[in-house]
Order: structure tokens, then C-alpha cells, then sequence
């Protein structure tokens, strides 16, 4: 019986020939990853179970981004926590105010991750490290402390449900319009511990920047990974960034899919999560009576810099609405650094938005854009559960970077027609 890529990387991993759906296995680790709020409990429990050292100093990645620079008192000893234990065993990847940016773009920026990794992260949208053909996918913080320790990690191998993508994305949609679409179609607990695998001659269109997207809300649908097969998009991607070489795995033939989900990209639709979830789905051209309060663009969902050039294409020489606050936020230092050198930092500043250091910051409801009772965000974020950013009596709408921007010009949900 063939295996489908994830099961590939799996099986090689744990140094078998083979394996199947359900079956539980054992196997090593490239990179475990954790942040400035999951390290700390995975550092407590390092501790408890007697640990002394990691099992490589090179494989161990901590990024400071959640609440960095620090909001409070709490969020100034989680960090302080991570500080110590970074120093202490010598971690090589270790991001900290002024290297920091937020995770899932920072570590495929800087060639932490590459194709054919089995990597965990304390985090829930560690699963983004697919798109550059890596089995990823997020794990709690005994987990993580225990991987630290061992370089091992268990998992029950996944299923698969395939995603055959077809056609050509039409102007002023992205990589979020397609996963918005699909976890509409499928819903958030669509694809519940199975392996999304993204197929299809209409993968070649999407660039990088769309699949780390698509990867990152594989998760929304209650999937345990996301993954892309490694083309010359992704090759192209990891030249001159791995820090190590890049191992690529394909699908077998005859591989075992639960089912198969046709995409055709050429129909998707500006599209927009209404509130709670992120499968209630609606076209963005439909919700032009929903005025909102606040956008944010950026997080480890859409802050890259495809994002950020479509939010200045649509942001330069205009105003924001008045009344709305619009929060940009580049996902790592490099792009924050490309957004002023290409003068997109002074447009947005023109245009009325405020631009943030790198930070996960109002995507949970952190600081720097929280929400008040009866207030609207429509934001590039990946989750709008009850309460997510803020009251229990706001609400949150998830887009696309163009659709985002073009609301905070209108002052309401509203989709970008280039003129």
C-alpha cells in the first residue's frame, strides 16, 4: 500500500519502511520549537522530570513573540524564564527583541526549517512548515520539554484528505481567500487529526507566501498538518536559506487518501469569516453593511511581505477612515526593515495606520489592538472565536490582507476591485 507524503516523512523519521493511518510510532525531531508563552511551562516541566541538557543545542528553537517587547509584569518574567534557559543550555535559535519576529514566518525566513523535516512546536500553527514539504504540527508543552530532552517525539500517523487544486487564482485574491474557502466548505472540524495534502497543477501558481498561509489554518480545520509537495517554487524559496539540505518526499502512486476535495482557484471569491468561527463564510461583497472599528493586517497568518506590498498598493496616497484604527504589523524585523526601505512604512504612516514591531500581540487578544464591548476588527488573523481579541461582546472578521485594507479605507467590510 503506498503512503501519502506526510506518512512518507513520518516513516523515515522513525526509521521504518512504512507506515499506516492510525499507527503509533516513534520518531526523530529536526527542530522543537516553543515561544515566550509555552516555553516557560515546557521549561518547568524539563525541570520536573530531571532533565539537564537539550538534545542538541541546534534543533532547539525559542521565539520571544507573543508579548515581546513586554506588556506586563507576567509577560517580563515569562521572558526572563526563556532568557535563562536559552543561555544556560546555549540554544543556538534563539530570537529575542530586535532579532525576534513572530514564529511561523521567522523560522522558514531564516532557513531554520526546510523540506523533509518532522518538526513540533508548542504552538498550534506550527503546522505552517508545510507548505516547504515538512511534516509539521503543534504539540502542548510536556511535549515540547519532553522533545527537547530526547529529540523524540510519538505521534499516531494520519490520514490523509487530498486537495486537488485546480486553475488560477483571479486578481486581488490570495493564498487566504483559498483556505478561508475551503474550511467553509469543509468546516473546522473538517479534516479533525487527518493530513491536509494541497496537490494539483494549480499549486504551481501560488506562491510561497500563499501556501505558508494556507498551511498556518490547516489547524483552523482541526487538521493535524498542512502540506505542499516541494516544486521549483519551494526550491527556489529554500536556495541559499537552508541551514540544512532539504530532503523531499512524494507521494506515492498508489497512496491512500480518506477522500479527495476538488479546488478550483479560479472560482475563488474575495471571502470573508464571519463571527465565530472560522467556517462561517461569506463572500466579502456580501457584507458591506458591517461597518468596523479596527483592522489588523499582519500576524503568522498574513504579515510577509506579499502582505504588507498588498495592503501599501491599496493604502498609499489615501486615508483611512475616520473613526478606524488600522494596526499593521510586519511579521519579522527583515520585513519590517524591507517595508521602510521600500518607503511603505512612511505610506502607511500617511495613510493614518500605526505599524508595530513584530508581534502576535492582538491576534489573541494580547495588547497592542485589543477590543472593547460591541467593537468590530476585520483582521488578517486566524481565529475569531468568542472573546478572541478582546470583550466577550466584540467581534472578529478574518480576510485577506487586500480585503482588510480595503475595509479600513471604506470604513466597512468591503471588497478591493483594482480601478
Amino acid at each position: 500500500m503506498g503512503m501519502t507524503m506526510s506518512q512518507k516523512i513520518l516513516a523515515a523519521h522513525a526509521g521504518l519502511d512504512s507506515v499506516a493511518a492510525g499507527q503509533l510510532i516513534s520518531a526523530k525531531l529536526d527542530i522543537v520549537l516553543g515561544n515566550d508563552i509555552t516555553t516557560p511551562v515546557a521549561v518547568n516541566e524539563f525541570k520536573k522530570a530531571g532533565f539537564d541538557k537539550v538534545f542538541d543545542k541546534d534543533k532547539v528553537a525559542i521565539v520571544l513573540d507573543h508579548f515581546v517587547p513586554n506588556k506586563d509584569i507576567k509577560a517580563a518574567e515569562q521572558s526572563k524564564t526563556c532568557r535563562e534557559f536559552a543561555c544556560s543550555h546555549c540554544i543556538s535559535h534563539f530570537y529575542d527583541v530586535g532579532k525576534m519576529g513572530i514564529e511561523h514566518a521567522l523560522l522558514p525566513e531564516q532557513g531554520v526549517v526546510t523540506a523533509g523535516d518532522c518538526i513540533i512546536g508548542a504552538d498550534s500553527h506550527t503546522c505552517t512548515y508545510g507548505a516547504l514539504g515538512a511534516f509539521s504540527t503543534g504539540v502542548g508543552s510536556t511535549d515540547m520539554a519532553a522533545g527537547m530532552a530526547t529529540g523524540m517525539a510519538w505521534f499516531k500517523v494520519p490520514s490523509a484528505i487530498k486537495f486537488n487544486l485546480t486553475g488560477k487564482l483571479p486578481p486581488n485574491c490570495s493564498g487566504k481567500d483559498v483556505i478561508l474557502t475551503i474550511i467553509g466548505r469543509i468546516g473546522v472540524d473538517g479534516a479533525l487529526y487527518k493530513s491536509m495534502e494541497f496537490t494539483g497543477e494549480g499549486v504551481r501558481g501560488l506562491s510561497m507566501d500563499d501556501r505558508l498561509c494556507i498551511c498556518n489554518m490547516a489547524v483552523e480545520a482541526g487538521a493535524k498538518n498542512g502540506i505542499f509537495p516541494v516544486d521549483d517554487v519551494t526550491l527556489a524559496y529554500l536556495k541559499g536559506r537552508s541551514e540544512r539540505e532539504p530532503v523531499v518526499y512524494e507521494a506515492d502512486a498508489d497512496a491512500v487518501y480518506e477522500s479527495v476535495v476538488d479546488v478550483d482557484l479560479s472560482a475563488v471569491t474575495p471571502t470573508v469569516a464571519c463571527p465565530h468561527l472560522p467556517e462561517n463564510t461569506r463572500p466579502a461583497s456580501e457584507l458591506h453593511d458591517i461597518r468596523v472599528d479596527q483592522v489588523v493586517i499582519g500576524s503568522c497568518t498574513n504579515g510577509r511581505l506579499e502582505d504588507m506590498e498588498a495592503a501599501w498598493r491599496i493604502l498609499k496616497g489615501k486615508q483611512v477612515a475616520k473613526g478606524l484604527r488600522c494596526i499593521i504589523i510586519p511579521a519579522t524585523m527583515q520585513i519590517l526593515r524591507e517595508c521602510v526601505e521600500r518607503g511603505w512604512y512612511t505610506d502607511f504612516i500617511d495613510a493614518g495606520a500605526v505599524v508595530s514591531t513584530p508581534t502576535c500581540g492582538p491576534c489573541l487578544g494580547g495588547y497592542m489592538g485589543i477590543l472593547a464591548a460591541g467593537e468590530r476588527c476585520i483582521a488578517t488573523t486566524n481565529r475569531n472565536f468568542v472573546g478572541r481579541m478582546g470583550h466577550v461582546d466584540s467581534e472578529v472578521y478574518l480576510a485577506s490582507p487586500q480585503t482588510a485594507a480595503a475595509s479600513a479605507l471604506a470604513g466597512y467590510i468591503t471588497e478591493y476591485k483594482e480601478a
